[in-house]
Parts: C-alpha cells; structure tokens; sequence
C-alpha cells in the first residue's frame, strides 16, 4: 500500500534530521583551524623565539605558536594554574626542576648562553672587569637570587672571589638591562644575548672564561597542556639544524654539551 502524504511527510522530517546531525559530526570531525600551542619561555629567548614561532607555524600550517615570555620562576609557577600552557622552556635546570610534577616526555637542553656586564653607552664608569662592580658608589643591579640570571650572577662574583652591595635585584635579565637603559643603574650582570636587544642603549664588558659561567635552556611539554603530541613535536624541532642555527643567530650556543 502506498505512503500517505501525512506518513511521508514524517519520513522526510526524520531523515531531515539525520542528515543535519551527519553534518554537524562531520563539521566537529574536521578541522576547525590551526592548533594554538603555548610556550612558556624565559624572557632572554624573546627576540630568537619570536623568529623561530613563526618559521615553525610555516613549516607547520596546523600549529599556530603562542608564546608567552618572563622569568623563568615566573613561567614555572604558571603550571599550576588551570590552563598550563603546552611547552615549558627556563633559563636553568634549576627551574626546570621545580616544576618537575607537572611535565613530561624528554627535556633536552636547547641551547647555552654566558653572562657580560651591562653598561651605559660608552662605558662613562670605565668598568674593565668584575672586580670593578665592588667599586664605592657605583650603582650595580642583578636579578634576585630566585632566578636563573641571579644565581648565575652571584656564580661569576664568587669565582672572581667579589662582593657586591646592589641597588636593585630584578625578576629577570630583560629587568636588569632596563635599568642600564633608563639610567637608573651604571652596570648590571646580564646574558650576552641580552646586549642585541638592547642596541645602542647600553654597551657590554666582557667576563673572562675563567670567571664566566654557561646558562642552559631546557624544553619540556607540559603533562597538563591540551595539545601534547604538538608540544613534544615542537620540543623535538628546536634540537634541529634549523632552529639551532635561527639560535645561533641571536648569539646562543648550540644544545649540545656545555662548552
């Protein structure tokens, strides 16, 4: 017996339906636009990260890199917060370590770095070594002892055998050189990768490599992010030639073994 126009008209109202619900499933299934991966990353990587996010995004149309910068306590601490971030990478092992229960997967040391002492443009004080920075009256910054450029720092002064009365203590190496630029300090114990940002607003006096020290940056996928197979992807990707020689060209030493 053939349908009745009332008992098509239900027919066609539930495959209406169906077909609304296959299409929404496809539309959730696909792709809905680039993962944003966030990386937490200590403030000295600021101008290499900001080249290496977007040749990485290039490389990598899925992956959209966010990346967030400041000290490296500072990027620690936020792993206990409700949205983590997806890639951790600090100044020091140290950090690194104090966040220990909320990452995962290997953690290899990324690059290296060494310390300088930043001065104003021309170096007015006539600062010629560390020994210098004990001077009467000179005004001298470092970061605190919490974080990895300070503790590198009080590493440098205590080789060289020097104490120091400072003026300040910064949360992080980027806090330090402001405080050359701006006038506010006469010298301060930075990164040597530090001085290209600054420009010609401060000049730099070398540190020995007998009092010197070397700074190692390792990476880690956080255990807590929501993108995990991305963020050990992009932990692997910045042991490779690419992002060691984009590195390279912000003055950071190569991720293998400390010189």
């Amino acid at each position: 017996m053939p349908d009745s126009p009332g008992r098509r008209r239900p027919r066609a109202s539930a495959l209406l339906t169906v077909l609304m619900l296959l299409g929404l499933t496809a539309g959730c299934g696909g792709s809905s636009g680039p993962v944003t991966l966030r990386v937490l990353a200590a403030s000295s990587l600021t101008e290499a990260f900001g080249e290496m996010g977007l040749a990485y995004s290039q490389a990598n149309p899925g992956v959209k890199v966010r990346l967030e910068f400041g000290g490296s306590q500072e990027m620690a601490g936020r792993l206990s917060d409700h949205d983590p971030g997806d890639v951790l990478v600090t100044a020091d092992e140290a950090s690194m370590r104090k966040a220990d229960r909320y990452l995962t997967g290997p953690r290899p040391v990324i690059a290296h770095n060494s310390m300088t002492i930043a001065v104003a443009p021309g170096n007015p004080h006539g600062i010629r070594d560390v020994r210098d920075l004990a001077r009467p009256g000179l005004r001298v910054v470092a970061g605190a002892e919490i974080v990895p450029v300070g503790r590198y720092a009080r590493q440098v002064l205590a080789r060289a055998g020097v104490s120091v009365r400072w003026r300040s203590e910064e949360i992080s190496a980027r806090a330090v050189l402001d405080r050359i630029r701006t006038g506010d300090a006469d010298a301060g114990l930075v990164y040597i990768t530090d001085l290209g940002s600054a420009g010609a607003a401060a000049s730099s006096v070398p540190i020995p490599a007998n009092l010197n020290v070397t700074a190692a940056y390792p990476a880690s996928a956080v255990r807590g992010g929501r993108h995990l197979d991305e963020a050990n992807a992009f932990v692997s990707w910045l042991s490779t030639p690419e992002a060691q020689k984009l590195l390279g060209k912000y003055g950071f030493a190569g991720a293998g073994p400390a010189r």
